[in-house]
């Protein structure tokens, strides 16, 4: 059965409809924010600087005499004593140049003798006037030269000496033996090669270089008033192993260079590290962490700010919306975090949150 719809079933229907859809709740929300009062505060601040590791001393051992190896009395890595026997160099040249300087000496110590037998038995002779002058001067003078020759004889046994002891090639300090390039049967001399027989690296305590800039280094030196007091009064440094690993022992800046290096604009500083466990070796790298306490200072983190033209900003909220605000900050923390220099007071609220999607003037609803 067909239904016929009049006007006025129509309009009504039409009013009904209307009257509905304006008695419907809107669904729109106000956006919410997070917001942070700044305030003063009491802080430690790291400073993280690259660092290379190196022994108290790594000692570069080259031979004294020439030859050829005949034993390796250490294995690479192992700890040696001062005045250990590291490697032995051919002894047998070296054996018979000492016996040919020992006889040699003999010889000469009886040509000093038989010399003064005859300048003794010519003095008599001259007193008697059996010979003349010239003769006992004669005589004298062979003395003298045999007593010469007797000490050029020495003198070339303690060479001799000297140089067999150079065989025996020994470590001139306490440490950790390096790599050994060099085997058994390798020709070696004390100059022409291209590496040393080894190195030696006192680690007993750890030299950690690592440099700061310029402006970093007059900041250091007016904080303490001098570098003197700065070296005496700056606490101690942490060291951050490759791995992302503290390490467990704290160390102390012992030096900063006096230089400010033309190239690189920067001045090297030295940490000593104990390293009793041996767990830090010359050359490997890491970096310095090294604490600034700070007192009455406003530090807010990096992501509260934003950059137009290397110029550095927040979002502070005025009058319920927000208003970009310059500030002059310093990084800290690996850039972490930022020490608010001027640009923020006491009692200030930024934005903490969606700073990246925030305007000039936009109202800002702050999150419960």
């Amino acid at each position: 059965m067909k239904k016929n719809w009049t006007l006025p079933m129509v309009i009504v229907g039409g009013l009904m409809l209307f009257a509905a859809c304006k008695e419907a709740p809107t669904m729109q929300q106000e956006a919410t924010y997070a917001v942070l009062k700044v305030s003063p505060q009491d802080k430690v601040l790291t400073s993280t600087y690259s660092a290379t590791i190196r022994g108290r001393q790594d000692i570069d051992i080259f031979p004294q005499v020439s030859g050829t190896l005949t034993r390796l009395c250490v294995s690479e890595g192992e700890e040696v004593r001062k005045g250990q026997v590291l490697f032995i160099i051919d002894q047998v040249p070296f054996r018979a140049a000492l016996n040919t300087a020992t006889a040699n000496v003999q010889a000469a110590k009886a040509g000093v003798a038989t010399a003064q037998l005859n300048y003794e038995s010519a003095k008599e002779l001259y007193a008697k006037k059996v010979i003349s002058e010239h003769q006992l001067k004669t005589t004298e003078n062979g003395y003298l030269t045999a007593k010469a020759q007797l000490a050029q004889a020495e003198a070339q046994e303690v060479n001799a000496k000297n140089s067999l002891s150079y065989t025996e090639v020994k470590s001139p300090a306490d440490g950790v033996v390096g790599m050994l390039p060099y085997r058994v049967g390798a020709l070696v001399s004390p100059a022409g090669m291209p590496q040393p027989l080894t190195t030696v690296s006192d680690n007993s305590d750890m030299y950690v270089y690592f440099s700061m800039t310029e402006n970093q280094l007059l900041a250091l030196t007016r904080q303490y008033g001098s570098k003197k007091e700065a070296l005496k009064n700056m606490p101690e440094v942490q060291l951050q192993l490759n791995d992302g690993s503290v390490y467990a022992e704290n160390g102390r800046i012992e030096s900063i260079s006096g230089v400010i290096d033309r190239s690189t604009g920067t001045a090297g500083l030295r940490a000593v590290f104990s390293n009793k466990n041996g767990l830090l070796y010359s050359g490997t790298s890491g970096n310095i962490l090294l604490p600034n306490p700070r007192t009455g200072v406003i530090v807010i983190p990096q992501n509260l700010t934003f950059e137009i033209q290397d110029k550095t900003y927040v979002y502070k909220v005025v009058d319920g919306k927000a208003s970009a605000a310059p500030v002059v900050v310093s990084r800290v923390n690996g850039g972490q975090e930022y020490i608010v220099e001027s640009g923020l007071q006491a009692g200030d609220v930024i934005v903490a949150e969606g700073v990246g999607l925030l305007r000039e003037g936009t109202p800002i609803k702050i999150k419960n």
